[in-house]
């Protein structure tokens, strides 16, 4: 009996031991070693400083007229647009909201993906319906047509999304790229490079690598971070990298270990979404092996994630929109990515 029980104490400490060292962050050595840079403690401007698009909903609007009033005016600062234009002066993850970030003195968080001609761009959705009014796909889209799509164009200040463009709710979508570029001041999707380039670093940048697929790795996923990880090495400025893909992170752990990277996670159900599920379980750690963890605000009391910030790991809080949410989220938070409200820094 004594010998069972020895065995199963014996077995529960090695798998408890496996379960610390599966979700545990990269080492403190590890981090010397390759002279890793530590995420500044700024907040974050979620897709840049905008004044149309993400968060910008009713349910914000007791904070975001400000908010919007501050994109707007930073914009017109960094030259985008004039104060007479009815239309946004700076979409989100546009070159306008990039620069009014960063007169504003806020890091920001930005997406990258591919196009169809292979350029990294800088976009959240998979397609430009809810930016643009657009169903088409940016992997469907060369950039020389991205650059003759605007961003909310016929929209008012303030929107969260686009109006549809004629054609878009046809199945299949009868909307086409125009053969030419519309008369007037508009803001498009723009290259990762331009954004580096407008950014230049005044302040750091997240980037957050999307996929179309989280279950495999092919080609283009390759492509994607060989062609961006090329374009933020020759940059200058400070930046980190985070995914909710951990292949992601694991390339960057293998071809840049100088890099600071994240593990994105949400406590999602797992029959939406098995690989989210278990991401959200820091249960991908070992293969990412991150710097910070990228969590939702409304979680930051998990367990996993109280347990990997006592094991080194910096929590970083997606997405905060009212001055209420960053407050019950500074407890369990070292950084911050905010929208739709101006933080009192």
């Amino acid at each position: 009996m004594a010998n069972a029980l020895k065995k199963a104490l014996i077995g529960g400490a090695v798998a408890a031991g496996l379960g610390v060292w599966a979700v545990a962050p990269r080492t403190f050595n590890n981090k010397r070693k390759n002279f890793v840079p530590t995420l500044p403690d700024v907040l974050y401007a979620h897709r840049g400083l905008h004044d149309a698009g993400s968060g910008l909903s009713q349910q914000h609007a007791g904070e975001s007229g400000e908010y919007i009033a501050l994109a707007r005016r930073m914009a017109l600062r960094a030259g985008y647009g004039s104060i007479d234009e009815p239309g946004p002066l700076a979409p989100e993850n546009s070159l306008a909201a990039f620069a009014a970030a960063a007169e504003a003195g806020y890091g920001i968080e930005l997406d990258v993906q591919l196009t169809l001609d292979n350029k990294a761009v800088v976009c959240h959705d998979p397609d430009l319906l809810r930016v643009a009014g657009d169903p088409r796909n940016i992997r469907d889209l060369t950039y020389d047509e991205l650059v003759r799509i605007p961003l909310f164009p016929t929209a008012a200040p303030g929107a969260e999304v686009s109006p549809l463009l004629p054609g878009a709710t046809e199945n299949p979508p009868l909307v086409t790229t125009p053969s030419q570029a519309p008369a007037g001041y508009y803001q498009h999707v723009p290259l990762l490079e331009d954004v580096l380039r407008v950014v230049d670093g005044r302040v750091p940048i997240i980037v957050e690598f999307k996929f179309e697929n989280y279950r495999t790795w092919d080609d283009r996923d390759e492509e994607l971070m060989q062609t961006a990880a090329a374009l933020l090495d020759a940059y200058q400025g400070l930046y980190v990298v985070e995914s909710f893909n951990p292949a992601a992170m694991n390339w960057y752990k293998r071809e840049h270990p100088d890099v600071c990277r994240g593990q994105l996670a949400e406590d999602t159900e797992f029959t939406k979404n098995p690989v989210l599920w278990m991401a959200g379980k820091l249960m991908f750690n070992e293969i990412s092996r991150p710097d910070f963890v990228a969590y939702d605000f409304r979680n930051g009391n998990g367990a996993m994630l109280r347990f990997v910030r006592r094991m080194g790991a910096m929590a970083v809080a997606w997405t905060v929109r009212t001055s209420d949410e960053l407050a019950g989220a500074q407890p369990y938070f070292d950084r911050f990515i905010f929208e739709a409200f101006v933080p009192k820094q």
